[in-house]
């Protein structure tokens, strides 16, 4: 495992574990990866709730109450999508926090609008209205997802730090 994100995962439970918040994720172009991340921490189960992989739109529906309306209008890569999968990941878990990515990783799938790097993020509290960015990262498939990955644990972290 990468020493950067190890690192961060640690980061993440030490501000999750004493605030007694757990965690759940919804990844799309990461593929759960995030999740992965987590889980190679020890002690993560005290504080990281589960993980959805929802890479399909059908996926997003289903498991996360995505909106068939909210696809059609905004596209599986919009805050739009990504605000309603971090609601649906702490709806349907017991978690507290919740955070999301969906993107495109690339090489292919980018449009003028939306090219390849750019990735939606959400972070969700429960009882919080949901925070969104998007970001647009250079590189191949892999340094892509890996970068959406850190960045989703740093505005984790971010947030955590402000509350």
């Amino acid at each position: 495992m990468d020493a950067d994100l190890v690192v961060l995962s640690e980061a993440v439970g030490a501000a999750c574990h004493p605030r007694r918040l757990l965690l759940a994720t919804a990844e799309s172009c990461t593929g759960g990866w995030t999740a992965q991340v987590i889980t190679h921490t020890a002690g993560s189960s005290a504080w990281f709730e589960r993980g959805f992989v929802t890479y399909s739109n059908q996926a997003k529906v289903e498991l996360l109450g995505v909106r068939p309306e909210t696809l059609e209008n905004f596209g599986a890569v919009s805050e739009e999508t990504v605000v309603e999968m971090a609601a649906g990941a702490l709806k349907n878990s017991n978690a507290l926090i919740s955070l999301a990515i969906t993107g495109i990783a690339g090489p292919t799938g980018g449009s003028p609008g939306k090219p390849v790097g750019t990735v939606c993020f959400a972070w969700c509290r429960v009882g919080e209205a949901a925070s969104a960015e998007t970001s647009v990262f250079e590189g191949n498939r892999e340094a892509i997802r890996r970068q959406a990955v850190v960045h989703a644990l740093r505005g984790l972290l971010r947030r955590l730090d402000a509350a």
